[in-house]
Formats: C-alpha cells, structure tokens, sequence
C-alpha cells in the first residue's frame, strides 16, 4: 500500500518536518530533522525526480535518520538532518537558480535548526547559491565566492573504508590485485575508482550512464565494465556502491558473489533487516554511514577553521582503524557489522543524553 505525508509523519521518531511547496517550480521541500542531542540537526540537500512527494519525504526520513549515525559514529557535535528538494522534472538553469534562492531563504527562516551542504543531485555551486541567502551552508565561503566539493574526501574515506574492510577478511589491507566493483562513477565513484586504481586493484566499472564508466575505464586502463542491470551477478572481492541507496534488498542481495559491501551511497540498504541476510550469506557489511563520512568529517573541520588538508585526510583515514573495530565486535558476536556500529551510536547519544539531563 502506498504510503502518504501524513502515515510517514505520523509514525517517524525524529524531531520533526519542515514542509514547503514552491509554487514557481512546483517542487515539494522537505527539511527532515531527526535528532539534536549532539547539536544542530545537519546533512545534504539532494535535488530529486520522485513518483510524488511521499517518496521524497520518505527519503529525506531515512537520509536524516542515517546522519544521527554518522555524526555520532565519526564523534562530531551535529545532530541528524537532510533536506529532499523533490522537483517535478529537470528544470532549466534560471528556474533551478530561483528555487535554490528561495530555499536559501527557507533555511534563513530557521535562524541554525538546520544546516546543509552537498547531496545527490546538487554541486558545490549550488551550495554558493543557498549560501548566498543564508550562513547555514558547510563549506561555502561567500565573501571569496568559493565552495567547498565534499566527493574527493568522501572518496578518501571510502578506499580507508574498504581496506578495513579487506583487512578483516584477507588478513591484510594491501588492494593490489582485489578485484573491486564500483558501481556508479560520478562526483565520489570516480575519484574513488582513481584511487583504487592507483592501489593496483583490478576494477570494474558500473554506471547508469554508459559512457561515463567506459571512459572512465579507457581512462584508468585494464578496468572492465559491466551493464548496470548485471551489475549485480559481477564476481568480485569488493561490491563498492557509490550511487543511489536502497539497492541491497530482496532481489539483489541473492544475486551478489562478493564478499565485501563498502560503498559511499547513503542508506544501501533497502531494510534493516538486509544486513542480517548478508550477513547469513556470509558478505561482509560495511556501514555506509561509516564509510562515506569523509566528506561530512571535511566540512565540518573547514567550519571549525581547519583548512590543512594534510590534517583533514588524517583524521579521514582514522575511518579504517574505527571500522577495523566495529568489524572485530562484530565477529566476535557473529553478528552483522550494522548491530555493531548501531550500539556504538545509541552509546553515545545515551551519553549525551545523560550530560544534558535529558534521560
């Protein structure tokens, strides 16, 4: 049954939703804030063709919910929230500017309940349009007319992520000679590819454009590519998804001859209960929200005046020793790496709670 604005409002646990209809554009907006224990509720704003606007609020519910994790799991002081910019259609530049301009505004309303930056289907000059109406936008400097792209760091955190991940299954994080499927090549897939490629893996390449992954593979030379609809049948050492969320569910994860999952995109997958059924046939999870934090770790360093980016990879790569751990507890409880990396999540939102009186 399909579900409505109201049953999804209704029966989420955040904090709550701002919801706007712009009428030049006949976009629906949706500010979801789920969590503020550790400070103010921030995430991306992804622009987005939805079969309606339930599935774009839906989505920014599950976005925001996974931005608790990540904030509590990297230890930043920023609660969970995402903005879903649901358009009817692609729109031309002058209107996409305008509705940009006028969600800034919508932010600005908020005076810092939420901030933003960078998400599927929005860029780094999109962030310098909203940044222009309000002060609520990581890595956006005004004055000089900058932005800051998140994707190169994020991809960072990925290749640590995933050498984690080959660590705890191989005995050893070298990646020279694994065999890595990257499924989808954009703003994060590409440099992750690029890096991988430099670590001497064997790549695969996967993307809805077509072109793209196989440019990308003339590019790097030695890669292969796959069609994206046998993407999944692709044997390989690494299945890292770098696109949209939700493709590990009923029907793929059957289809999967890999061991690992460590990719950037946001919520893999389709339903908790997902980690379980990889789990039980024995590929190894790593949480996406863990994973793809690079990004969100670099912004909020350059937003507290850390620029030395030397300083920002460093703390980036600390990703592999905290994922290393999560992995081990795991084993030991022979249980899915997301139980892991939840329980140390509700520990320190709990500890947070606790500090504020709040419990």
């Amino acid at each position: 049954m399909a579900v409505s604005l109201r049953s999804l409002i209704e029966s989420w646990d955040g904090v709550g939703v701002v919801t706007w209809v712009d009428g030049e554009t006949g976009t629906w907006i949706f500010i979801a804030i789920h969590d503020d224990t550790l400070g103010m509720p921030s995430g991306g704003t992804r622009m987005k063709v939805y079969p309606g606007p339930a599935e774009g609020l839906q989505d920014a519910m599950r976005l925001a919910e996974g931005m608790t994790r990540k904030w509590a799991a990297i230890d930043f002081d920023f609660g969970g929230g995402k903005a879903v910019l649901a358009i009817p259609r692609r729109l031309e530049p002058e209107a996409r500017r305008g509705l940009l301009q006028r969600y800034g505004r919508l932010l600005a309303s908020l005076h810092g309940s939420f901030g933003t930056g960078v998400d599927l289907g929005t860029d780094p000059e999109d962030m310098l349009v909203i940044g222009r109406e309000a002060p609520y936008v990581h890595g956006v400097d005004v004055e000089a007319g900058t932005s800051e792209d998140p994707g190169p760091y994020t991809a960072h955190g990925v290749v640590s992520g995933i050498r984690a991940a080959v660590a705890h299954v191989f005995g050893s994080n070298d990646l020279a000679g694994r065999v890595i499927h990257v499924q989808g090549v954009g703003d994060v897939g590409e440099p992750v590819a690029r890096m991988l490629h430099d670590a001497g893996a064997r790549l695969i390449l996967s993307d809805l454009d077509t072109r793209r992954a196989e440019g990308l593979a003339d590019a790097l030379g030695g890669a292969e590519t796959f069609e994206p609809h046998t993407a999944y049948r692709v044997s390989c050492d690494v299945y890292a998804p770098c696109a949209v969320g939700a493709t590990l569910n009923d029907e793929t994860i059957p289809e999967l001859t890999c061991r690992i999952v460590a990719g950037s995109a946001n919520n893999q997958l389709a339903e908790p209960r997902h980690g379980d059924a990889l789990h039980a046939r024995d590929i190894l999870y790593a949480p996406d929200y863990i994973v793809n934090a690079g990004g969100a770790i670099a912004l909020a360093m350059m937003g507290r005046g850390i620029r030395d980016r030397d300083r920002i990879l460093t703390r980036i790569g600390g990703i592999e020793d905290s994922l290393g751990e999560i992995l081990s507890a795991a084993a030991a409880a022979d249980e899915s790496p997301m139980h892991a990396a939840d329980r140390v999540v509700e520990q320190k939102l709990a500890a947070a709670r606790a500090a504020r009186g709040l419990d």
